[in-house]
């Protein structure tokens, strides 16, 4: 038989595929349980607004049709949003396409990729997929330290990738230090803010001082690039949609290597009316920092430590090996997210829920760390 891996690129060959959260369907066919809870993928557990609803079904007798290559109108909407041209944005099936063309336009063999540990793991996958070397600097307190990240730059280095707030950890930076440290980067390195979670740390009721809007950024440093996502705060993690905002030039090199109608018809139409639907974004944002504070205070009952977040998740440090706790939780139909992949093996990411499945989720845990 044909040895396949052999004929992969060589990036490829020795390459782990990114795991996401168990589905709930898969949870309660292996394991025999019904109604199950997933707090393991970051979703927006009100669902998307009712308006995002009633458009995709308006545009549903359309669907034989091909989407608008360009995005046009998704992309007045988000550039009257954020105050930029819509000749800064480009369009992905999820922000997670959009750190994959950038990957591919910047980062050739050899070439040096930067990202803090207990980063986002797709970073290194990217990486290594364009055969480009991945550099993972020393965390600070759980999140990224600028100054072990700004030390490890050479004339090598093609790419920075600092996620704000950081996914697992959901810590954050505040805009003084990350401005300066875009500041002072050389011109020859394009540094990407993901801010997937941009709409729950920007609200002042989680606690995120300094947090900076740095798409007001782009204009003053030409080698930054913000990408966001429809996926969290907005409800859409189905539909799949995100963008980037760069220079033009960067975002005409981007549309190079963009697929042909790679965001769907009905997730364009999704995606503009969620931008005209501001009560249900405060609403989402405003259950979420509720929803912090609740699985806060119930993991200090339970004395387990924790890292304070400003995503819409929490990790939190279980005393010991998280994974026996994880597999517990899932026979009592509750699905977090083990995190020993990203070097925190004692902890779990856990989605902030409702009010209700908060506590649930907070009774299984209990049950479980007793039992």
């Amino acid at each position: 038989m044909t040895d396949f891996i052999s004929l992969a690129a060589a990036g490829v060959q020795s390459l782990n595929p990114y795991q996401p959260g168990k589905p709930i369907d898969e949870l309660e066919r292996e394991y025999g349980v019904s109604n199950a809870l997933k707090f393991a993928s970051n979703e927006n557990p009100l669902g998307p607004s009712p308006h995002v609803l009633e458009a995709a079904r308006k545009a549903l007798p359309e669907v034989w049709l091909y989407p608008d290559g360009n995005g046009f109108r998704l992309k007045e909407k988000i550039a009257a949003h954020c105050g930029i041209a819509t000749d800064q944005i480009t369009l992905g099936n999820g922000s997670s396409d959009l750190l994959d063309f950038v990957v591919r336009v910047f980062v050739s063999p050899g070439r040096e990729v930067l990202f803090s540990e207990h980063s986002f793991a797709i970073y290194p996958i990217l990486t290594q997929a364009a055969d480009g070397k991945g550099i993972a600097t020393p965390a600070r307190e759980w999140g990224c330290d600028l100054h072990a990240l700004r030390a490890v730059v050479t004339d090598n280095t093609a790419l920075v990738f600092i996620a704000n707030p950081n996914n697992p950890t959901g810590t954050w930076l505040e805009g003084g230090s990350l401005e300066r440290f875009v500041r002072d980067l050389p011109d020859h390195v394009m540094v990407v803010i993901d801010e997937a979670y941009f709409e729950y740390a920007s609200d002042p009721a989680v606690g995120a001082d300094g947090y900076p809007n740095t798409v007001e950024w782009v204009e003053r440093y030409p080698n930054l690039m913000v990408t966001r996502t429809f996926s969290k705060c907005y409800g859409l993690a189905g539909l799949r949609v995100g963008y980037s905002v760069s220079h033009p030039r960067v975002a005409e090199l981007m549309n190079r290597v963009r697929p042909p109608f790679n965001v769907n018809r009905i997730a364009l139409v999704a995606a503009e009316a969620a931008l005209d639907d501001d009560v249900h974004r405060q609403r989402s944002v405003g259950m979420n920092a509720s929803g912090l504070k609740q699985l806060m205070a119930g993991f200090e009952r339970l004395g387990l430590k924790y890292i304070p977040s400003v995503g819409n998740f929490i990790c939190v440090d279980v005393g010991d090996d998280a994974a026996p706790v994880y597999e517990a939780l899932l026979c009592e139909g509750v699905i977090v997210r083990p995190v020993a992949n990203y070097g925190m093996p004692r902890h779990l990411r856990i989605t902030v829920g409702t009010s209700e499945h908060n506590d649930i989720m907070l009774s299984a845990l209990q049950k479980v760390l007793t039992s």
